[in-house]
């Protein structure tokens, strides 16, 4: 090629290349020679290439990618293409990709939107990424829904019964089958410094679960933050608060978590993937305990719960929260609830009213019961739906999954433990109720979600 000539092995050339394979079983002329004249190629690009034919190793480097990439396709040497499936990496993923475009790499390709799908996160950090056209970034984010929607419920297991796969693993991550309807073992555990933590904040953005905050057994508050990726079933550090704080709630609001308020702390943080930081934003209008958040439209609804001087709340704000800008009446069941959402309505899941009267600060037996309240952003009513009286409204999980919201309760029954867990779902388009086996492990501090994991887990 050019000034330069290269002496190699014409078995090898035709083992590893198509395009000698076709040159030396066509016929031609050329086919019979002991030379090839080249053109159009660059010389790295060349030697590069036939270091692989001759070694079957190659040089992955990014300044000679395109070059490699470019010898390879006109020469057909596709093991090398398969080979460049392993090499990706968060530095060289964008060039890749551009590259598998322009010389029609299909793999290549699409193994490029795969790992930018499973570091969706990681690679919004990068500018070569916020460089690609607005579709394809939302393509990609897309992507990482395609798995199936399944239940997990995370949590401090103390109990497993044969349900499970295996009783002395002590899992803290289970994922609920909906065909068999049962529990099964997500192999995978939270991160040590997690395990006893309660009072955290937890959110889905981006299929990633969030959990962050809360307090140890010691009382002690925490500023930790780690994200769940079902994409690679890992788990993984992200920038920890700038306040330690516990009993908050964590919301999900246009790409970003919104960390509001906490135990005696009025105060909001705002994180953002693309910069793995935490930026304080204003400040509610008065510190709240026990209350409710839920993320619409865009809004943050602040429901239920009560100030210091103990008066029942409902707010809402845009992000970032602008303090005071209450427009909504508050829930008729205050505190301890939980919020789940649906198109234009928020569900209030359980939680007790806490009367005003000095003389009556704690729920009665009889009000323990689980309530669901619907509020409608659109028309600014509440409804009270079907309650479930044989079932707790207090120290509940629950998340929005399909037609309904599924809920981990317990009975009524004074016999109960906290520890021990009932699985149930409330339709949200029949207005009923719908009990499950019984949840296969006693635990605490157990979180329900809904994540799209992929069907290999």
């Amino acid at each position: 090629m050019d000034d330069k000539t290269y002496n190699v092995s014409k078995s090898k050339l035709i083992e590893k290349s198509d395009y000698f394979r076709a040159l030396y079983s066509s016929g031609m002329r050329e086919s019979g020679e002991d030379s090839v004249q080249l053109q159009g190629l660059s010389v790295p690009g060349l030697e590069l290439v036939l270091e692989f034919i001759s070694t079957s190793k190659v040089q992955v480097v990014n300044e000679t990618l395109e070059d490699l990439i470019e010898t390879a396709s006109f020469l057909q040497v596709t093991s090398i293409l398969k080979l460049l499936l392993s090499e990706i990496r968060q530095d060289n993923c964008v060039e890749l990709y551009n590259l598998s475009e322009i010389y029609g790499t299909h793999d290549l390709r699409n193994a490029c939107l795969k790992f930018m799908t499973c570091h969706y996160h990681p690679m919004l950090r990068r500018s070569e990424f916020r460089s690609l056209p607005a579709s394809l970034r939302n393509h990609v984010r897309e992507m990482r829904m395609k798995g199936t929607a399944t239940l997990v419920a995370i949590g401090d297991f103390i109990g497993t019964c044969l349900d499970l796969a295996d009783q002395d693993e002590p899992w803290s991550m289970l994922r609920y089958g909906e065909l068999e309807q049962r529990w099964k073992p997500l192999a995978n555990n939270l991160p040590s410094d997690m395990v006893n933590v309660r009072g955290y904040g937890s959110a889905v953005l981006d299929n990633y679960l969030f959990i962050v905050g809360g307090y140890r057994m010691t009382s002690q508050e925490i500023s930790a933050a780690h994200c769940y990726n079902p994409c690679r079933n890992e788990w993984n550090q992200v920038a920890p608060l700038n306040q330690k704080r516990s009993n908050f709630k964590l919301l999900a609001v246009n790409g970003k978590l919104y960390a509001v308020g906490g135990q005696c702390l009025g105060t909001v943080e705002c994180y953002c993937p693309d910069q793995d930081w935490w930026t304080c934003v204003s400040s509610l209008p008065d510190p709240l305990a026990e209350f409710s958040a839920c993320e619409c439209q865009g809004m943050i609804y602040v429901m239920g719960g009560y100030t210091a001087r103990g008066t029942p709340t409902c707010c809402v704000t845009a992000p970032p929260p602008t303090p005071g800008r209450c427009s909504a009446p508050a829930p008729p069941t205050c505190a301890s609830s939980k919020c789940s959402l649906w198109t234009d309505t928020i569900y209030l899941v359980g939680g007790y009213t806490h009367e005003l009267e000095p003389e009556r600060r704690r729920a009665s037996q009889t009000e323990d019961m689980l309530t669901v309240q619907s509020y409608n952003v659109t028309t600014g009513e509440w409804l009270h739906l079907k309650e479930n009286t044989s079932k707790s409204g207090l120290n509940l999980t629950c998340t929005l999954h399909n037609d309904g919201i599924y809920i981990m309760s317990r009975d009524v029954s004074l016999p109960t433990s906290l520890e021990h867990r009932v699985f149930l779902k409330y339709n949200i388009f029949s207005d009923a109720w719908e009990a499950f086996r019984r949840f296969p492990a006693l635990g605490q501090n157990m979180l329900l979600c809904s994540l799209y994991l992929p069907n290999v887990l």
